[in-house]
């Protein structure tokens, strides 16, 4: 079969070529169509009983976390001149095409019994800029007169004042987003300049549309990085011009098939898929040294450019075809996660790995046949360079200090263990945003002055029409909102209870010590007071009631504290819960952006342990199809799942904790290292052929042909995911701390480890078994000369 391919390849060049740069102008021309993800996504399945109960709150109540909130602290504000400048910045912002309503303390509304109506009115506190200082004062004793804007909208201790802006749904889960966000920020910063007052931003759509920003601009950022860094590396590997051009052009061609791919799925950029230009440019690269590299070697032993080329292509074919398989496969398990970022983020990386493949393998010789042979001075570094000082120290080692190679690996064991045991699990809404990051420093300030930003929502279902307007039940929510207050994670709770606590206090004429919940008479006095529930327009009823009076909720914003503090939480609440409602008449349910992310965190990394598993099992199928010894496939992932346990440790004792931004790693890891295991065992095979049955010559030619590329990619794939570090994400920097340093430890292992193991192991691991495998992937061709004549006929020909 890898005859008939070798023919196709190299006397079909001209036509393979066409036919992939109109695929390539196709890709490119889909790319041009991928855009970026604004709205969040759904991170539990559409039947998780928590996301339908969200989905359900959302139906009755509308969307949380479509507020952007604005906090400042000013002691002076109810000065004149800085009351009016505020009042004027409040003003301007409701005018901003997105901006659906404003509340600040310069928009609050006072409820006042209107006595020839019974009824009561909303009445604005201050319906215009004050004209004087009077009657500024006036207004601030009303604000102060009422305790249900308290800890709402401002706090008297640290004179600390929030503008919460609620936007148009539709506005911001599309592009337009990114102009609202912009225009509010550039607005309200005038206004700080001016003013000499710094203004802080927060919110889940200010967070999520500044997150996208800076993914846009990183995604640009790390492809140039990651094309600087793989051709250098090209150059100061083969030394050649030629080396570096042809291979970065197929480089940035497998970057447009990528994103082109992205396109035609349907697919937008997220956090994760954000990676793959930069993953794929690594990878890409990886393939043409090792098929270079395989390209040298060959030309340095009978120089002869034809058989060259005709060997790289059928003796690198099946090696790299099972080794991208393998790396496919580590992105493929994502997809079992039913979770849709990971789905798109393994479908698309394992179509793109396989995609690379096909383009290395066909294009490499097919441009390398247009050039001359490569000189002797580019192929020098076979024998002579650091890698090659690097190998032969290798084999001296093997050779010779096996035992102190074990004491090593069994150190590095118990290390991991160790360190593994400390791992712990956490996780936070905003977790992947550095802690230097302006955005998480805002975030504390309204965590210091409001206790937090993040959607904490209680519904209460009274399972009976009008069951909330039962006193009884009031009475119920007033006790578990005091339980509420006693976390000092959780904002100032907002239910019906302190709309009607508030309308108490205006049926006494507005005075504060009326702000309580009325008794049995007095409610009954009010009910005429209250409006009915009409209209299909947001009021302040229907934000807290469905339309039967029969469920309620009870709003809360919550710190960005970790998923295991959210845990806490939410089990140490739900037996206060059962207490106060009795769960035969009350259905109390959590739900809010808090308790969803809690509860996906914990899905994703269940599922993600569930997909590092089905890597193990998928790698090790196709080590069987390869080696079909059992033997042998275990030797060979032994210095693969080592790497993984050394991380783990790395993670238990830097405090870098298991979520699903780290945890995906291992997958990764995992399917990148065994490639190295891949080459190296299907070169020991081969040359157990031509030695007949010579163990250590074997081991030993095996290690010096393949660890050229062991080194070569290593270092590619070490600097080369290194440069993900320099993100201003949490996940993305863990993947540029953790990846290089599993590639490192598995690229050593598999150098030293690998090769000791079968000399110590010889007989009991190569069986025959072993040396009769389903493929051979080196097998040697009869008809390669003949190959060649052709090659060479077909080169006459066209020129």
């Amino acid at each position: 079969m890898w005859n008939s391919i070798v023919r196709m390849i190299l006397r079909r060049r001209i036509t393979i070529l066409v036919v992939i740069s109109l695929l390539t102008v196709f890709m490119g021309f889909m790319a041009t169509k991928v855009k970026m993800q604004y709205e969040s996504a759904s991170v539990l399945p559409e039947k998780d009983s928590t996301n339908r109960v969200y989905q359900k709150f959302v139906r009755q109540f509308g969307q949380d976390g479509t507020i952007m909130f604005i906090g400042i602290v000013d002691d002076q504000l109810f000065r004149l001149s800085h009351f009016n400048a505020y009042y004027q910045l409040t003003d301007s912002l409701k005018k901003i095409p997105g901006v659906a309503e404003a509340l600040c303390i310069n928009r609050l509304v006072s409820l006042v019994k209107n006595d020839s109506l019974k009824k009561f009115e909303f009445v604005p506190i201050s319906p215009r800029e004050p004209k004087n200082q009077h009657t500024l004062d006036s207004i601030k004793s009303v604000i102060n007169s009422l305790p249900f804007y308290d800890e709402l909208v401002y706090n008297k201790a640290t004179s600390a004042y929030l503008m919460g802006l609620t936007l148009d749904k539709k506005t911001i889960q599309s592009k337009d987003r990114v102009r609202l966000i912009g225009d509010i920020k550039a607005m309200v910063d005038r206004f700080s300049e001016r003013s000499k007052i710094e203004v802080h931003y927060s919110g889940l759509p200010y967070i999520r549309t500044l997150t996208a920003k800076k993914l846009e601009g990183e995604l640009k950022l790390f492809v140039v990085l990651a094309l600087l860094v793989s051709a250098f590396f090209l150059y100061l590997f083969f030394r050649s011009a030629k080396a570096v051009v042809f291979p970065m052009l197929i480089v940035i061609v497998s970057v447009i098939w990528a994103l082109g791919m992205m396109a035609i799925f349907g697919y937008k950029i997220t956090m994760l898929t954000s990676i793959i230009p930069p993953l794929v440019i690594v990878i890409a690269v990886e393939n043409c040294i090792f098929i270079l590299n395989k390209y040298h070697y060959e030309y340095s032993h009978h120089h002869n450019q034809a058989k060259s080329l005709s060997r790289v292509i059928q003796r690198i074919g099946v090696a790299n075809l099972l080794t991208n398989a393998a790396t496919a496969a580590g992105f493929a398990a994502f997809t079992i996660t039913n979770n849709k970022l990971l789905v798109e983020f393994g479908l698309i990386a394992a179509i793109n790995i396989m995609v690379i493949y096909a383009l290395s393998i066909t294009l490499v010789p097919i441009f390398f046949s247009y050039l001359p042979p490569p000189k002797s001075k580019y192929t020098k570094h076979i024998e002579e360079s650091l890698a090659k000082s690097l190998i032969d120290k290798a084999v001296y080692w093997v050779g010779h200090y096996r035992n102190a190679i074990y004491i090593v690996m069994g150190v590095c064991i118990v290390v991991g263990i160790v360190g593994a045991s400390r791992l712990k699990t956490r996780g936070t809404i905003v977790d992947d945003i550095s802690t230097r990051d302006p955005i998480y420093k805002d975030m504390i300030f309204f965590e210091k002055h409001f206790k937090g930003i993040m959607p904490l929502e209680i519904t209460v279902d009274t399972k009976k029409k009008k069951g909330v307007m039962n006193l009884a039940t009031l009475r119920r929510i007033d006790r578990l909102q005091d339980s509420l207050k006693t976390y000092k994670e959780l904002s100032k709770p907002l239910s019906l209870v302190e709309v009607i606590k508030t309308a108490k206090q205006a049926f006494y004429g507005g005075d504060p010590q009326y702000f309580s919940l009325p008794d049995g008479n007095e409610l009954t006095f009010m009910a005429d007071y209250i409006p009915t529930f009409k209209s299909a327009k947001r009021s302040i009823l229907n934000n807290f009631l469905d339309s039967n009076y029969q469920v309620t909720r009870i709003s809360v914003q919550m710190a960005n504290v970790g998923t295991n503090k959210i845990d806490s939480i939410q089990k140490s609440l739900r037996p206060k819960i059962d207490s106060i409602f009795n769960p035969a008449k009350y259905t109390v349910t959590l739900t809010g952006t808090s308790v969803v992310f809690l509860k996906g965190t914990n899905f994703l990394i269940r599922n993600l342990w569930e997909s590092i598993a089905l890597a193990v099992v998928i790698i090790a199928l196709l080590l069987a199809f390869l080696f079909t010894s059992w033997r042998m496939i275990l030797i060979s992932l032994i210095p693969n799942l080592i790497p993984q346990l050394m991380t783990a440790a790395l993670m238990g004792f830097a405090g870098i904790p298991i979520k699903p931004s780290t945890i995906l790693i291992f997958s990764i890891a995992l399917g990148i290292s065994v490639d190295n295991s891949i080459q190296f065992l299907s070169r020991y095979r081969l040359q157990l052929k031509h030695t007949g049955h010579d163990i250590p010559v074997s081991v030993f030619s095996a290690l010096r042909e393949t660890g050229y590329s062991m080194i070569y990619s290593s270092t590619v794939l070490f600097f080369g995911f290194g440069i993900f570090i320099l993100s201003t994400f949490g996940g993305t920097q863990a993947l540029g701390f953790l990846m290089p340093f599993t590639l490192l430890i598995a690229g050593l292992l598999n150098m030293f480890v690998l090769p000791s193991m079968l000399l110590t192991l010889d007989k009991w691991s190569t069986t025959k078994a072993f040396e009769k495998p389903l493929v051979d992937i080196y097998e040697d061709r009869t008809d390669v000369d003949q190959d060649d004549e052709d090659f060479h006929e077909k080169e006459k020909n066209e020129n």
